[in-house]
């Protein structure tokens, strides 16, 4: 299994949280047990970090990241 993001939904781009006015959204980042999600220009996934325990995608507010 691996989690993708889909970029289309996802509502941090170009550095930045897109969907509300604060300067940082909380959530799959915030979530992940094993830090293998960063905030960059576009959100980032390590796969090599990522245990795909799916608790990401449970909090997602926008979908944007699945399990496959």
């Amino acid at each position: 299994m691996v989690i993708k993001i889909d970029y289309d939904k996802c509502c941090w781009k170009d550095g930045k949280c897109t969907s509300c006015c604060c300067e940082k959204c909380t959530g799959c980042v915030d979530i992940c047990p094993v830090n293998a999600i960063e905030r960059k220009e576009n959100l980032e996934i390590d796969e090599s970090k990522c245990i795909d325990c799916g608790a990401c995608v449970s909090v997602c507010k926008h979908d944007a990241l699945s399990i496959n």
